[in-house]
């Protein structure tokens, strides 16, 4: 893939708001024909009017990634209408925010039907058309917690956990065949999105993203990177990313008690919830309340534009070279102190 592929076919599920509607928006900057996938109707309008104002060709196909007869009529459409799929881009997620006793049963599988088989049928349905060309990328966006389970979010963690090993399942049987498909994952720090508005949630007070908090902006670029460079096997964006996902590989039962301490308020802000809150679990959101939430959640003023350690991990060269400057540096000074 190249930055400068004005014609470059792209689908993003979850396309109606947060991460999804984001990377629609940085696809289309680079005149991408974007397909955006969501239930929505009011985020996917509001998304294609995006689109089509950064220079994209917007394609609204209103799907609930968890039916997968819908998922593969879905891509032939966007390849009847827009052309070859170049790009996949699998976000749509749903949620639910509370201890594991009080998630339902049939809520739980939702979440995993969403969270995880929807990736499944997308993918599957991407892979349909990309295989037989030998060409095409797949991103998947996951999240620090396919690695790491915190406590209020027993669903979503598991289902991305299963996501995890489905991608290192897929990306092994893709390099086996030496195919020119390939498959990527981005695993995402706490991000500005307006789930936190509209997850089902049980806890006493409102939802918030565990601090430091990213702008979802800041994981558009992250997707946009991995779709250009497909062959690394996923990306981690964000300090808190690499440094949750290092802690948990070093001592995770020293992890497991601080979640255990700390995990129930800092996902909590210190306001009551709503009671009326609109929840997208069964329902789009802004079916339900006829609004556009957009891609930025409620916490703009407390959220980073930016990541160094994003930018460190795309330019390993570059860190790599200043590294090895400054310790040559450090030497050649020690070296004269020596000698002195």
């Amino acid at each position: 893939m190249t930055h400068s592929s004005i014609d470059q076919v792209v689908v993003v599920t979850g396309a109606s708001g947060g991460i999804g509607r984001a990377t629609a928006q940085a696809f289309a900057a680079r005149g991408a024909k974007v397909a955006l996938i969501a239930r929505g109707t009011t985020g996917l309008a509001g998304a294609a009017r995006e689109v089509e104002a950064a220079g994209g060709q917007p394609l609204i196909v209103p799907v609930d990634v968890a039916e997968a007869d819908a998922v593969e009529a879905a891509a032939a459409r966007v390849e009847s209408e827009l052309g070859p799929i170049d790009v996949w881009v699998n976000v749509a997620f749903t949620s639910v925010f509370a201890p594991f006793m009080q998630i339902e049963p049939e809520e739980f599988r939702r979440v995993t039907d969403v969270n995880y088989h929807g990736y499944v049928y997308a993918t599957r349905a991407a892979l349909k058309r990309m295989i037989p060309r030998d060409h095409g990328v797949i991103v998947q966006v996951g999240s620090a917690l396919a690695y790491r389970g915190i406590p209020l979010q027993s669903a979503y963690c598991g289902s991305k956990h299963a996501l995890q090993g489905f991608h290192e399942s897929l990306r092994t049987e893709l390099l086996h065949d030496h195919s020119n498909v390939h498959v990527t994952m981005v695993q995402m720090p706490a991000v500005n999105t307006p789930q936190f508005s509209w997850v089902l949630s049980r806890l006493p007070k409102s939802a918030q993203p565990v601090p430091p908090i990213y702008q979802p902006e800041v994981a558009a670029r992250a997707v946009v990177f991995a779709a250009d460079h497909p062959k690394r096997r996923e990306y981690w964006v964000g300090a808190s990313t690499m440094a949750t996902l290092a802690a948990n590989a070093i001592a995770p039962g020293v992890l497991d008690r601080y979640l255990a301490r700390t995990g129930f308020s800092s996902q909590q802000t210190d306001q009551p919830r709503d009671p009326d809150q609109p929840a997208n679990l069964w329902d789009p959101a802004d079916g339900e309340s006829g609004s556009d939430f957009g891609a930025h959640g409620v916490f703009d003023d407390r959220s980073q534009p930016r990541s160094l350690q994003l930018w460190a991990s795309q330019h390993h060269a570059v860190v790599l070279a200043g590294l090895g400057a400054a310790l040559g540096l450090g030497a050649g000074a020690l070296s004269r102190r020596v000698r002195r």
